[in-house]
């Protein structure tokens, strides 16, 4: 068992089978020694879930709740992309997430700690990454929140 999969057991994580993309993309692409994982909603059981704003039907830490959802679908993604060999990721190197919120709402960082805070659990210091996380006024199926991520791949 690697110690990617030791993470995953200690946090209960269960990792979900792959969703096919809602549109003309492919969920993660591999290249120049990097995998870069497209914006990931928080699907569970194949359906969209947390329907609403963050601030308006969503507290802030139902928010992280998502973001952190969203996190699971990413490292879902990333291990079917590199044959579940987590031995080949390097690091996060960057995540993106979009908070679906009313507009006096400003605590879009605070949302994105909940996929944050995931990433350093799993990968310790190699999950520490850059960011950004904006406000947005909608997002597919209405959900609260989307993530992308790009990881660098050992060479």
């Amino acid at each position: 068992m690697t110690e990617i999969e030791k993470k995953l057991k200690e946090l209960n994580i269960i990792l979900p089978d792959v969703s096919p993309p809602a549109a003309n993309y492919v969920p993660v692409v591999v290249a120049g020694g990097m995998a870069v994982v497209s914006g990931q909603l928080p699907m569970e059981g194949g359906k969209p879930q947390f329907i609403g704003k963050v601030g308006r039907e969503f507290t802030l830490e139902q928010g992280q709740e998502c973001a952190r959802l969203c996190g699971i679908n990413i490292l879902a993604h990333l291990k079917n992309a590199i044959g579940g060999d987590w031995g080949k990721i390097d690091r996060l190197v960057r995540l993106g997430a979009f908070v679906n919120a009313p507009d006096d709402f400003t605590d879009h960082p605070k949302v994105a700690n909940g996929v944050s805070d995931l990433m350093v659990a799993i990968f310790g210091d190699h999950g520490r990454h850059a960011r950004f996380a904006v406000g947005v006024s909608g997002l597919p199926f209405g959900v609260a929140v989307e993530v992308d991520a790009t990881f660098a791949l050992k060479s």
